[in-house]
């Protein structure tokens, strides 16, 4: 599987851009919305990626390695490529990753959940249902 795309290279890339240029005029930083969600279909282990570095392989983004303790950081798009998994496996890109939510949402949830997949779950039932806040899943 290609993990990623032109379209989505360009999206991160345009992610660490602008963070740089924040950082450069003393700005606050962005806050983007996870470009591309990784998984690994044989474990728990997620990664949603929202920078790509100018070297073509340090992403930014939260990564849980299903300890119960996601966080966010920087990993890199050629290790991930290079896990193999039983049977012939690999890590795999969600195709059908989209989110309303940006990464301090998902940073927030899933550190409270303990870990991205339970967040997910728990985010796309507040999506559903309106009255449930998605800002500070800690209430206060």
């Amino acid at each position: 599987m290609i993990l990623l795309t032109p379209d989505l290279r360009a999206a991160l890339r345009a992610n660490a851009e602008a963070h740089r240029a924040a950082q450069a005029e003393n700005l606050r930083e962005p806050d983007p919305h996870p470009v591309v969600k990784f998984f690994n279909p044989a474990g728990a282990a997620t990664w949603l990626a929202t920078e790509l570095d100018a070297d073509g392989d340090t992403l930014f983004g939260l990564a849980d390695l299903g300890f119960g303790c996601p966080e966010l950081g920087a990993f890199s798009l050629a290790e991930l490529a290079s896990v193999r998994l039983p049977f012939g496996l690999g890590i795999e890109r969600d195709l059908s990753f989209q989110t309303p939510f940006r990464l301090s949402v998902w940073s927030a949830w899933s550190r409270r959940a303990g870990s991205i997949l339970l967040a997910e779950s728990l985010l796309n039932r507040a999506v559903a249902d309106p009255e449930i806040p998605t800002a500070d899943p800690g209430g206060g």
